[in-house]
C-alpha cells in the first residue's frame, strides 16, 4: 500500500561551504513555503498589532507610553537576540532552532491572547520577542544553504514577496476579529500557521549548520546589548513625559551608551564574537546595514501612529484600517520577486538609490492629508508610492547583505541585518513618539488657547494629554464644546504626524544618499 503522507527529508545534512544537497533541491518549493510561513507570524504580528493598538488603549486604559512599550518589549528582544538566534542556528541546526522559535511563538501569543493588564501583555510580547529572534534569522539562512548563489535572490524576493502578501492578510483578519469578536483573538492568528510550519519544516526542510562553527555562544555580549538597548529605548520614552532634564532619564540614556560601547569593544576583543564585526570590513554589508537602519527607522516609527490616526482621527473601521495597508502589501506581492532579479543584472547601487527615494516621496504624500476625505485621495496615493519604493528596495538590500558574506556565515550576516531592521523599529518608535507627543502638545496648547473652559475641565484634559488622539473630551461638558475639544485634538495629532512624515521623509533620503555614496557598482 502507498504512503500517502509526506516523508522526511533524510537525504543529508547541509554543512559548512556545501550549499546545495539533492533533497533540498526536491524540496524547495515546501522550503519556502515553510520560511515564508514561519517568518510572516513574526511580520504579521508587527501590523496586526499596530491596528489593536487604539481597542488596546480602550480596554486597558492605555497611555501612548504604554501602547509603546506593548510593541517595545517585542521589539527590544527581538532586536537584541536576533544575532545569537542567526549563531544558534550555525551552530546548532538551522531547522532545529528554527522550528523551536516557531514553537515558543505559538505558546506566546496564546499568552498574548490571555492577559488582562498592560503588565502581562508585555511581558508576553517580550516573550514573543525572544521566540521571534529564533524564528526569523532561521528562515533566511535555511534559503542561503538551500539555493545555490544564481538563484538566491530569486528566491529571497518569493521570500520577500509572499511574506508580505501573509503580513498583508493579517490586519485585516486581525481588524476584522477586533471589531466582531476581541482584541484578543489577533493573537491566536499565530497558533495555526505555527502547526502548519512545524509540520512542513520536519517533513521536508534539512538541517543545515556550518562545521566550523564556535559552540561557545558570547551570552555576555548578548547580555550588554540588551541592557544597552533597552536602556536607551526606555530613556527616550520616558523622556516623552519626564523631560530630557529628568534624573532618570539622564542616567538610563547615558547607562545605556556605556553598555553599548563596553558591548562594541568586547565584541571587538572577543576571539569568538557572536557578532563579528570583521563582516563590516566589506564595503557593500556596512553600506547596507547602514542603509537599512535609515530606512527601517523611517518605516518602523512612521507607520506606529499611522493607524492611530486612521481609527481615532479619521474614524475608520479596524477592518478599513487594516485594509488600508493592502495596496501597500499587494505591490510589495507583486514586484518583489522581479526586484530581486535587479541584482543580478544592475548590482544593488542603482535599485538601493531608486527604492528609498521613491519611498521619501510616499512619504511626503503622507503629510497632505488633513482631517477627514475619501480615502482614495488622501492615503491611497501615497501607500501605493511608498509600497512601489519599499518593493525595490527590500529584495536587493537583503541580496545584498547575503551577497557580501561567506556562505558559511549566512545565519550570522542574517542575523546581524535582521537586528538592523527591528534596532531601526525600534529607536524609529521611541524617536518619533518624542517628536509627535512634543509637537501635539504645542499645537495643542495653541487650540486651546481660544476656549473659554473651567479650570476642572482643563485639567481633565491635560491629564488625558498621554493617550493623544485617543483622548476623550469629559461627559460634562456641553456638545459645543466637546466637539471643539475633539477637533483639537484630531487636529494636533495631524500636525504631530505630519512632523513624523516629514522626519521619515528625511531618513528615506538619506537611504538613498548611502546607496548612491558607498555601495560599489555592479
Amino acid at each position: 500500500m502507498t504512503n500517502i503522507f509526506p516523508q522526511p527529508c533524510d537525504e543529508g545534512v547541509i554543512r559548512g561551504r556545501q550549499t546545495v544537497v539533492p533533497c533540498a533541491q526536491a524540496s524547495e518549493p515546501r522550503i519556502l513555503a515553510a520560511t515564508i510561513l514561519g517568518s510572516s507570524m513574526a511580520f504579521i504580528d508587527g501590523t496586526v498589532v499596530n491596528v489593536a493598538l487604539p481597542a488596546l488603549q480602550k480596554s486597558l486604559k492605555a497611555t501612548v507610553l504604554d501602547v509603546q512599550w506593548i510593541v517595545e518589549s517585542y521589539a527590544l528582544f527581538l532586536a537584541a537576540l536576533l544575532l545569537a538566534g542567526g549563531s544558534l542556528g550555525d551552530r546548532f541546526g538551522r531547522r532545529r532552532v528554527f522550528c523551536s522559535g516557531v514553537a515558543l511563538f505559538a505558546l506566546a501569543s496564546i499568552g498574548c491572547g490571555l492577559a488582562h493588564s498592560v503588565s502581562q501583555l508585555i511581558v508576553a510580547r517580550a516573550i514573543q520577542g525572544v521566540a521571534g529572534a529564533l524564528l526569523v534569522p532561521g528562515s533566511l539562512a535555511i534559503i542561503s544553504a538551500s539555493f545555490d548563489k544564481s538563484r538566491r535572490g530569486q528566491a529571497i524576493g518569493t521570500w520577500s514577496g509572499f511574506t508580505a502578501i501573509t503580513a498583508g492578510v493579517g490586519p485585516v483578519m486581525g481588524g476584522w476579529l477586533i471589531e466582531h469578536v476581541s482584541w484578543r483573538a489577533v493573537f491566536f492568528i499565530n497558533v495555526p500557521l505555527a502547526l502548519i510550519v512545524l509540520q512542513i519544516s520536519l517533513l521536508h526542510v534539512p538541517e543545515s549548520r556550518d562545521d566550523d562553527a564556535n559552540t561557545t555562544l558570547d551570552w555576555f555580549g548578548t547580555a550588554l546589548a540588551t541592557v544597552g538597548l533597552g536602556t536607551v529605548v526606555y530613556g527616550l520614552i520616558e523622556s516623552s513625559s519626564l523631560g530630557f532634564g529628568h534624573p532618570l532619564v539622564i542616567v538610563t540614556l547615558i547607562g545605556g551608551a556605556l553598555s553599548l560601547a563596553v558591548f562594541f569593544l568586547v565584541e571587538a576583543r572577543s576571539t569568538q564574537p557572536m557578532r563579528p564585526l570583521a563582516l563590516f570590513r566589506s564595503r557593500n554589508f556596512t553600506a547596507a546595514n547602514l542603509l537599512t537602519l535609515f530606512l527601517y527607522t523611517a518605516l518602523g516609527g512612521g507607520m506606529f501612529f499611522f493607524p492611530l490616526n486612521l481609527i481615532q482621527v479619521q474614524e475608520y473601521s479596524a477592518t478599513a484600517a487594516g485594509a488600508v495597508w493592502l495596496p501597500f502589501i499587494l505591490i510589495l506581492f507583486l514586484l518583489s520577486r522581479w526586484s530581486g532579479g535587479l541584482v543580478k543584472r544592475y548590482g544593488g547601487k542603482a535599485p538601493l538609490v531608486a527604492g528609498p527615494a521613491i519611498a521619501a516621496l510616499g512619504y511626503g504624500l503622507f503629510m497632505i492629508p488633513g482631517v477627514g476625505g475619501s480615502y482614495w485621495t488622501t492615503f491611497f496615493p501615497a501607500m501605493v508610492v511608498l509600497g512601489f519604493g519599499m518593493a525595490v528596495s527590500v529584495a536587493p538590500l537583503t541580496t545584498t547583505v547575503m551577497n557580501a558574506v561567506p556562505e558559511n556565515r549566512a545565519g550570522v550576516a542574517s542575523g546581524v541585518n535582521n537586528a538592523v531592521s527591528r534596532i531601526a523599529g525600534l529607536l524609529g518608535i521611541a524617536v518619533l513618539g518624542i517628536v509627535i507627543v512634543h509637537s501635539f502638545n504645542r499645537e495643542f496648547d495653541r487650540r486651546l488657547a481660544p476656549l473659554d473652559l473651567a479650570p476642572d475641565v482643563r485639567r481633565a484634559i491635560d491629564a488625558q494629554r498621554v493617550r493623544l488622539a485617543g483622548a476623550e473630551p469629559p461627559s460634562s461638558i456641553d456638545e459645543r464644546t466637546r466637539a471643539a475639544l475633539k477637533q483639537a485634538i484630531d487636529e494636533s495629532f495631524v500636525f504631530g504626524f505630519r512632523l513624523v512624515m516629514l522626519t521619515s521623509l528625511g531618513l528615506a533620503l538619506a537611504s538613498a544618499v548611502m546607496a548612491f555614496t558607498v555601495i560599489e557598482s555592479k
